[in-house]
């Protein structure tokens, strides 16, 4: 069970303080950060650790918690946050975001920050790994469920769609996959770079359930979510639809916020939005 259950009006007041946390941590990096993909998937974490994952600090190693696969390990900025939020580790550490020898790196290190479950950061890797660990989870007898986060530009990789001939093969409704689907990547818009749609469709024909909401709704994220889980006989996909950059007008949908971090008077804008949300 999820230490919090948090209500919807709960949730969307810790996303707030999470995405000033955020704003913070990527202006005080050395090395730069991904700040709207942080601010992007913001609700998206917050309604997992805060109410849907059986997950919490202190069961990290516990063989029946969900696991948690941050695919698009570049976001990693934002669910540092959630997770410090959550009681993972010290907030304190997110003052030393890609610090030399920090426990925050920039892309998920396992050995080194508690609360991540597999390193990621080269695209494509999260729902493989996600794949193998439904399927030890089912032959193990094991009731935990493998929650995975992708972006919709990442969804170019090939190796997500093997995964998911194979997930729908060995019937995984353990693995609920979650697209991040701000419509924006590196170099520009998804549509234009490699076109996606029709996505659900897409899915659908792969053999997964598929399930749509705005990803920026808390309340959406609570219902699909909650709707999903209990759904049997194959994996399932949630197709959250977000806006790159949520709660920061001047970032929001933004191609040039993929890798920029804000500066100067850009920091202080940001937070006094966020203050007055």
């Amino acid at each position: 069970m999820n230490p919090f259950q948090y209500d919807a009006s709960q949730i969307n007041e810790k996303a707030r303080s999470i995405r000033k946390r955020i704003i913070k941590l990527n202006a005080d990096s050395p090395a730069g950060g991904h700040t709207g993909a942080d601010l992007s998937e913001t609700d998206i974490l917050t309604t997992l650790y805060f109410r849907i994952l059986n997950a919490a600090p202190d069961r990290t190693e516990d063989l029946e918690r969900d696991i948690y696969i941050q695919s698009k390990g570049h976001g990693v900025g934002g669910l540092y946050c959630c997770l410090a939020e959550a009681g993972y580790f010290p907030t304190e550490w997110l003052d030393t975001y890609q610090h030399f020898d920090s426990h925050l790196p920039g892309h998920p290190v396992r050995q080194k920050t508690p609360g991540i479950e597999l390193n990621t950061g080269a695209l494509g890797h999260g729902l493989p790994v996600a794949c193998g660990i439904a399927i030890a989870a089912k032959l193990s007898g094991s009731a935990r469920r493998v929650f995975v986060l992708t972006g919709d530009g990442e969804l170019g990789e090939g190796s997500n769609w093997e995964s998911a001939l194979t997930a729908a093969k060995y019937k995984l409704d353990n693995l609920i996959v979650i697209v991040d689907h701000n419509r924006l990547q590196l170099a520009g818009r998804t549509a234009d770079i490699m076109p996606l749609e029709p996505l659900t469709d897409k899915w659908r024909a792969f053999g997964f359930h598929v399930s749509e909401c705005d990803g920026n709704d808390v309340e959406q994220l609570i219902e699909s979510l909650e709707s999903m889980v209990t759904l049997t006989g194959g994996p399932k996909v949630l197709i959250a639809n977000t806006v790159k950059g949520k709660g920061v007008s001047f970032i929001e949908d933004k191609p040039e916020w993929h890798h920029r971090v804000p500066k100067g008077d850009e920091i202080a804008a940001a937070l006094k939005e966020l203050d007055n949300v």
